[in-house]
């Protein structure tokens, strides 16, 4: 039976009363419609011979129908009612289950009461953003007709939905569910703008009208941040779960990416009222934008230098706290705690050379608290460089992005050398147009060998050079280990892994990350041809450029006496001095060499003689004995680099902007699951603490 509106009325005025709300009634009725499930299973129990009239099944629906019939479920705002109204219009309900499922047409075939209705995308402002009309904002009109659109939603199906827009009558701004485009100027030459919606509810991304539920972006970004997964492989897994058409391309996958990512950057960095970006840009073009607000070839990560927690900001040590503790502190300024000894080097301690730097800093000495100063607080930070590169320009020493990233050698600024031989410096025509050199046979000759050595690495040929590698060690009597270099001719008496030239695109060297020693990301950065002094400083200081207050009193990184000569050398004024101390991390010291003064006495992660009070903790093991340890980790960095292993083959694949977008994407993701972590684990600094920083005693 079909149901007509006569049926549904009969049921209102049979079961219900006017002192129910709407609300109150459609969610019972909801409830009917969910049981019904329930009431196949009661009835196919009861074809048994021998059985209850009232099975278990039935009284579980009874119950939900009582719940629903409850106070509680009514509109908080609406008057109260009778207390016993709701039990007795529930037994009534309860007892003409089967009549009601048949007067309103719930069966087999169709249970659905209320048809789902169609999905409207429109914006969730009233009034213009950027107009005013003595104090009240115009309102906003219809915009053309409305568009019918594919659109994705939360449950993962493809359904239509109707696109509204709206616009200003003044100043022709436009207002779509995800965005606003408007005219920065009151001249028809300005070029619109778009502002984007942070908050949207539906993203779009594809201009052939395909929009997509933010939660589906919300998967995606859970698919990226615990199976790693990539923009190929989120749209297969769309098309696999959702099974019908249109198919999620990849590029579609990548749109949504970077409208939901550059929406949670921007409001990480507090720029979504102030960023802009040309109307209806393509996603590179929305990507670039968002890199360069943020922080083009590195930048910092949104409220990292405000974090704070109980592994990475402790309470300020003297040497006095150690002597208190029952420490007992090493002369040798190079010992190191939880390290192994050196014989060497306990025999016969360092003395500090005549030739040190002039610039040093003076000699560590055992700090003495000065009466009545508040006793502070000290963070360690991490830094440590891991080999993610991205393609560059071939020219060595150029860093410029590439014009082809799919097939192309070289940037805009150097792209006329396509038509020159590859091989530097020689300069002639090429001799052919699908030709890399010259006409010189033996540039070609090299070439030819150049591909063949590079066109294609088996496992098998790897296998070959180790044992090549090998044999010749054992040989010479060296044990270096195998290494993997080109094996190629020398060329015009140039050895030929000292041939210079442009036969592919370069790359970057590595990536440089920077982080609190409990692992929440602060920085990021890239080297470009090393990881040279000049270049990590560079990173430093653009990190805390903006936030010279929050430098850290450690900074660990594997190469920090390197970068300690290089400040002491390039700039003896560095703020660097005067607030933070360079050191080794723990694993990377014992390979150090023991003859490095600077490094073992300026650099030591845990000096034994207690100069560096804040380095050092006390541990009491079961027997009751004192033990010193490391207060901090310093191998964050290395953790944090191994995460990001899984990223790296998607990394290397991209163009530079794409590459600085999802670097920032990681970092903030990293940052959250730090957080998390920390919350769970209640690592919050207390109040207690800032006390105690506080306090003069």
């Amino acid at each position: 039976m079909i149901p007509s509106l006569g049926h549904g009325l009969a049921v209102l005025q049979l079961y219900f009363v006017a002192q129910f709300s709407l609300q109150r009634v459609f969610y019972i009725l909801s409830v009917l419609i969910a049981t019904y499930p329930l009431f196949k299973l009661h009835l196919n129990q009861l074809r048994e011979p021998r059985q209850p009239r009232e099975t278990a099944w039935l009284r579980s629906i009874h119950t939900m129908v009582y719940r629903a019939f409850g106070a509680e479920n009514e509109h908080p705002d609406y008057p109260p009612e009778a207390e016993s109204l709701g039990p007795d219009l529930a037994r009534k309900f309860c007892r003409d289950l089967e009549q009601l499922y048949h007067l309103l047409g719930i069966n087999n075939n169709s249970t659905q009461l209320f048809p789902e209705p169609h999905t409207i995308l429109c914006t969730p402002r009233l009034d213009c953003l950027f107009c005013t009309n003595n104090g009240h904002p115009p309102t906003l009109r219809r915009h053309r007709d409305p568009q019918k659109i594919d659109l994705l939603d939360e449950n993962f199906r493809w359904t239509k939905a109707i696109l509204f827009v709206a616009y200003c009558a003044r100043c022709q701004a436009e207002y779509y569910p995800d965005r606003i485009t408007y005219r920065p100027g009151s001249g028809a030459t300005h070029s619109r703008l778009q502002r984007l919606e942070c908050n949207a509810a539906f993203l779009r991304v594809s201009k052939h009208g395909i929009w997509m539920d933010r939660r589906i972006a919300l998967a995606q970004e859970n698919m990226v941040l615990h199976l790693h997964s990539g923009w190929s492989s989120f749209a297969e897994w769309l098309n696999a779960t959702i099974g019908a058409e249109p198919h999620v391309t990849t590029r579609q996958s990548q749109r949504l990416y970077f409208e939901h990512f550059a929406r949670r950057l921007l409001i990480a960095h507090g720029l979504e009222h102030t960023f802009t970006v040309a109307a209806h840009s393509d996603a590179r073009t929305l990507a670039e934008s968002v890199r360069n607000a943020i922080g083009r070839d590195g930048g910092i990560v949104a409220g990292s230098m405000d974090h704070g927690c109980i592994r990475c900001t402790h309470l300020k040590r003297y040497t006095s706290d150690l002597i208190a503790e029952g420490i007992v502190l090493d002369a040798n300024q190079a010992g190191v705690i939880d390290a192994p000894a050196d014989p060497v080097q306990s025999e016969n301690p360092p003395t500090i050379p005549s030739d040190m730097p002039s610039g040093l800093p003076s000699l560590p000495e055992q700090q003495v608290r000065q009466p009545g100063t508040a006793r502070g607080y000290t963070r360690l930070a991490t830094m440590d460089g891991k080999n993610i590169p991205h393609r560059k320009c071939a020219v060595s020493t150029c860093t410029g992005p590439l014009v082809n990233y799919k097939n192309g050698r070289f940037c805009k600024d150097h792209l006329g050398m396509h038509n020159i031989c590859g091989i530097i410096p020689c300069g002639r025509p090429l001799h052919s147009d699908e030709a890399v050199t010259c006409a010189l046979e033996s540039h070609r000759e090299w070439h030819q060998k150049y591909l063949n050595r590079f066109s294609r690495l088996s496992f098998p040929g790897v296998q070959r050079v180790i044992r090549r590698q090998t044999q010749q060690q054992d040989e010479t009597g060296t044990s270096s280990g195998p290494t993997l270099q080109a094996d190629l001719p020398a060329l015009d008496g140039v050895a030929g892994k000292d041939v210079i030239h442009t036969f592919r695109a370069g790359s970057t060297y590595c990536l440089q990350t920077v982080q609190w020693s409990c692992g929440c990301p602060i920085g990021w950065g890239k080297c470009y041809r090393s990881e040279s002094s000049p270049q990590v400083l560079g990173i430093l200081n653009r990190i805390w450029e903006n936030f010279p207050e929050s430098r850290p009193s450690f900074l660990a990184y594997d190469d920090a006496c390197n970068l300690l000569r290089h400040i002491v050398t390039q700039d003896p004024n560095s703020p660097w001095f005067n607030v933070t101390k360079l050191i080794v991390d723990a694993w990377h010291y014992i390979g150090h060499q023991a003859s490095d003064i600077l490094c073992r006495i300026w650099c030591n992660p845990a000096p034994a003689n207690g100069s560096q009070p804040d380095l050092i903790i006390v541990q009491v093991d079961e027997n009751g004995r004192t033990h010193k340890t490391r207060a901090f980790n310093t191998e964050t960095a290395e953790q944090l680099n191994s995460w990001l292993t899984s990223y790296e083959a998607q990394l290397r694949q991209m163009s530079n902007v794409n590459y600085d977008f999802v670097v920032h994407v990681l970092m903030l993701l990293y940052k959250e699951l730090v957080e998390k972590r920390m919350a769970k684990k209640n690592e919050a600094l207390s109040d207690e603490f800032w006390q105690q920083v506080d306090s003069t005693d």
